[in-house]
């Protein structure tokens, strides 16, 4: 009987082992994958010739700028200061970049080669070749370069970031610390972060190490294909504490391709400035859940007022792509044909509504902020009313130069907040103008406090109010006291 329970007992101890699932054993080794990939990743060396105030002898310390003009002052002939005019130097760099296209295009950051005087990439063979920047792009901090070469060179293809899942394996292969080409492996850890590096954010996050010199280099997946080109890290040292940051492939795609073709971007124009919806404004704008973007501002002349979006709409698609959250409209709209008419959902006062719009070319000032051509002053009533903490007054000419209003201020002007009170914690400031309540258009104090208690006795939980403060508007979900 013992013996039976022994055997019992080390059938159940192996059975697991035999039936282990795939995902409990030992992945294959990367070598295969490396011997193909690193050919086509390259060293990106650059040199800048930067003015320096007074210049250093060989060996002499990095004195302060006390010590360093206290020093030149005696080292003039007789002892008479030394005053030497600035002087420039050269400052050198480096990253990586990786060959798509085997007549000489490679791809890197744009903060690898900016402000660059010369650029030499050196291959995994020791061959160097200079290169010349074909286009790049600040906002996604991309670049394309070419080198001229009469031989075909190894290259790697894009692959799909769509695809890519948390979870998966990536290799990232660069040039860390100037040592050369060297990979690194690990898996996505987060798809679609936004780390506030530029109005496109929409990174892949990987664990794989990602150190100083990596810029620019591929994020490989197990099929070979670039699915990122890494940019960022997040680290209090300078290395690599597993939080990497790739640009995703499908957004680099498309814009190599137009720095290849325009050695510039060519990105759609919506012409509207958004808000993000957050749960508080959906609950005022009857949207059910917090989703889209909230249009606060509509540039005169654009292809939004064009099309008919107004300043309370929330956009949820735009050319038939879901919009889930206020930043994925300008990537979306960036990435739209310029000139083409599009499908644009919209819900307006809680109700759906469909329009066409015709896409601009965005330009580096898409919005005009400047005050409206000077209005004939009317007579203001100076009657100040108060709700909700707050003290609201007519705008008046005196208020007017008070609080530096532009002349096509108008509305109910906040001179006085409660700090204790629901509406300065939704952020309504003194100074703030109140134009909407509700997305009805206020014209004095009185109706925007009649406005207010009408919103209290509906029974809702916060009312949606429209604040213009400085050259900035933005929605605001106030508590309502019921």
């Amino acid at each position: 009987m013992p013996s039976f329970r022994f055997s019992l007992l080390l059938s159940f101890m192996v059975l697991p082992l035999l039936m282990s699932p795939s995902w409990a054993r030992p992945i294959a080794g990367f070598a295969d994958l490396a011997e193909r990939l690193m050919p086509a990743v390259v060293n990106i060396s650059t040199s800048q010739t930067v003015q320096q105030r007074n210049s250093r002898g060989p060996g002499q310390p990095p004195f302060g700028d006390f010590f360093e003009e206290f020093f030149n002052q005696r080292r003039g002939p007789n002892g008479a200061p030394n005053r030497q005019s600035p002087q420039s130097r050269k400052v050198s760099s480096l990253g990586s970049g990786f060959v798509v296209d085997p007549s000489g295009i490679i791809i890197t950051n744009n903060h690898v080669i900016e402000e660059a005087d010369e650029i030499t990439i050196n291959f995994s063979d020791g061959s160097k070749l200079p290169a010349e920047i074909i286009g790049r792009d600040p906002k996604t901090d991309l670049a394309v370069l070419q080198v001229k070469t009469k031989k075909q060179l190894a290259f790697v293809p894009m692959g799909d970031s769509a695809k890519a899942r948390v979870g998966d394996w990536v290799i990232a292969i660069g040039n860390p610390f100037g040592l050369g080409g060297s990979l690194s492996a690990g898996v996505i850890s987060a798809i679609k972060r936004d780390i506030n590096a530029g109005p496109y954010d929409s990174f892949i996050q990987t664990d794989a190490a990602i150190n100083k010199g990596n810029s620019g280099g591929p994020l490989f997946n197990m099929q070979g294909e670039v699915i990122g080109v890494n940019s960022a890290i997040i680290s209090p040292s300078g290395g690599s504490v597993g939080i990497g940051f790739s640009i995703p492939s499908n957004l680099a795609t498309s814009v190599i391709a137009q720095l290849r073709q325009y050695g510039e971007t060519r990105r759609g124009w919506l012409g509207v400035r958004i808000q993000e919806v957050t749960d508080e404004l959906a609950d005022s704008l009857s949207l059910g859940k917090a989703r889209g973007a909230l249009v606060s501002e509509v540039s005169p002349g654009g292809p939004a007022e064009k099309g008919g979006v107004k300043v309370g709409d929330v956009i949820v698609k735009f050319d038939n792509k879901p919009v889930p959250q206020m930043r994925d409209l300008p990537r979306i709209v960036a990435e739209t044909t310029i000139d083409k008419p599009v499908n644009v959902e919209l819900i307006r006062r809680g109700r759906t509504k469909r329009i066409k719009i015709v896409t601009g070319r965005l330009q580096e000032a898409a919005l005009d902020n400047k005050p409206a051509e000077s209005k004939t002053e009317k007579p203001q009533d100076a009657s100040v009313h108060t709700h909700l903490g707050l003290t609201l007054q007519n705008i008046n000419p005196k208020s007017r130069r008070d609080f530096e209003l532009g002349d096509d201020a108008s509305g109910a002007l906040v001179i006085e907040i409660d700090r204790a009170s629901v509406a300065f914690e939704a952020g309504i400031r003194v100074g703030d103008v109140i134009s909407e309540i509700d997305q009805k258009t206020i014209g004095s104090a009185k109706t925007a406090v009649e406005a207010l208690k009408k919103a209290e006795k509906s029974g809702r939980k916060s009312v949606l109010v429209f604040v213009r403060s400085g050259g900035s508007v933005r929605f605001i979900a106030v508590p309502l006291n019921n």
